[in-house]
């Protein structure tokens, strides 16, 4: 416990915020690519010019991709605020008797919905930490809130093999931006493969049976609840609509007009259907059944599209790094030392290890596929890997050090009051039982 509070000491120390990392990287990128590929000679421009025209051509090219991901995290949100998730809550809490049935039953249901979308698992963990600890305050139940905390945010160690997984349903999608190199990889051979069944099983076994573990051991003394702005609703008093934005049978409609469509393309498409643009027309239809009107439903967004605001300002950045790499050959570079240093075997493992330490530096699966999506491409080609396991080892190591990098934990910091370095030693437990699962899983199929 002591050795991850001094690792998010040095932490917050050393690194700076994501944004700032998105820049130093595109410098890094740029740099590398001058020392290590050779100017085109079709072109007149110094070559340094040409990697800038390079970063640029990849800054535009995933403008969709940095829309969709930011409808996933705002959709989900706009669920998680509704008043049925609410209703749900409540009546869960009656579960949590004890400090370490709570942890359990927190981190349970906090995986469960992260499955199928990582934001309203987020944003659902932060919500029901939050009740419970007032909950606890009530009932007088000791609680280690902390703890709750670190059980709320368990739910990005398993996104990535989930329904919203960033790199699972890009691949599945026709016209993706390495469609030229993979081809198309259905989710029957990525999220619903053996080898992830596997693996998720084991996290929603296990997790939960962790955090109960932990929290049977684990300090219950007196914790102050910390004091936040908090709104139980957050979306009841809104002024000066008009009276259609109100309507609950307006409402009503359009999401069943919305919901007729979303059965039609089930119907038509079966299992092919889900992807990016699937989960979120889901997503935007529940959010219209769930909210009792659009006015409601439309304030919930408002809420929630500030925690967007890192996909939309660093995606074109990741974007553009990709560039780099694509356009001036660097990416091939990059391969060749992963050629020469992997086998059959030992490539999927260090995927998983390079997927997590870039993690660290790009906490976003979708950048990061952006990023070291090309490279894993290019080397799997070359040493005849399964395509399916490579993505999925991907987003196993992304995942994985989500549990050491808080930068998706800001929303579930701000509604709880929690400091990140009081979650961290918790987190740091879920890394360490992650890493035993994911690097088993990789090793037995």
């Amino acid at each position: 416990m002591s050795f991850s509070a001094q690792f998010v000491r040095l932490a917050k120390k050393v690194l700076p915020s994501p944004f700032s990392i998105a820049i130093l990287l595109t410098l890094v990128t740029a740099v590398l690519a001058l020392l290590f590929t050779e100017p085109s000679v079709d072109s007149e421009k110094r070559h340094f010019l040409q990697i800038a025209g390079h970063w640029e051509k990849g800054f535009w090219e995933l403008l969709k991709f940095t829309m969709q991901m930011m409808l996933i995290l705002v959709l989900g949100h706009v669920l998680a605020l509704s008043k049925p998730i609410n209703a749900f809550i409540q009546s869960i809490l009656r579960l949590c008797t004890n400090n370490a049935t709570s942890a359990m039953v927190v981190t349970l249901f906090t995986v469960l919905l992260a499955l199928f979308n990582w934001g309203l698992g987020l944003v659902f963990g932060a919500i029901f930490a939050r009740k419970l600890g007032e909950y606890a305050k009530q009932k007088n139940i000791p609680l280690n809130y902390p703890l709750i905390g670190a059980a709320a945010y368990s739910g990005l160690m398993v996104w990535h093999g989930g329904f919203s997984g960033s790199a699972p349903l890009i691949v599945s999608n026709e016209g993706h931006f390495l469609e030229a190199s993979l081809g198309v990889i259905p989710i029957g051979q990525t999220v619903f493969s053996g080898m992830n069944l596997f693996a998720t099983s084991l996290l929603v076994i296990g997790l939960p049976l962790l955090m109960y573990w932990l929290g049977k051991r684990s300090d219950t003394a007196a914790y102050q609840l910390p004091a936040v702005e908090w709104e139980d609703e957050g979306m009841e008093r809104i002024e000066g609509a008009e009276k259609l934005d109100h309507s609950r049978i307006f409402s009503l409609v359009i999401g069943l007009v919305f919901l007729g469509v979303v059965l039609m393309k089930v119907f038509d498409l079966g299992i092919k259907v889900i992807s990016l643009d699937f989960i979120n027309l889901l997503l935007f239809t529940l959010g219209l059944l769930l909210h009792s009107n659009i006015a409601k439903f439309s304030a919930a967004a408002k809420k929630a599209i500030s925690g967007s605001t890192g996909i939309m300002l660093q995606f074109p950045l990741y974007a553009g790094i990709m560039g780099i790499m694509k356009y001036s050959g660097l990416i091939n570079v990059f391969s060749d030392f992963f050629v020469q240093i992997s086998n059959g075997f030992t490539f999927p493992f260090f995927t998983f290890i390079s997927a997590g330490l870039v993690n660290v530096f790009v906490p976003s699966g979708g950048g990061q596929w952006a990023v070291q999506g090309p490279i894993i491409v290019e080397a799997a080609t070359r040493l005849n890997i399964p395509f399916d396991k490579c993505v999925m080892a991907l987003a196993y190591g992304d995942q994985l050090t989500n549990m050491l990098q808080p930068f998706w934990a800001l929303p579930l910091l701000g509604i709880t009051g929690l400091k990140a370095k009081e979650i961290l030693p918790y987190t740091f437990v879920l890394f360490l039982a992650g890493l035993l699962i994911f690097g088993l899983t990789l090793a037995i199929f």
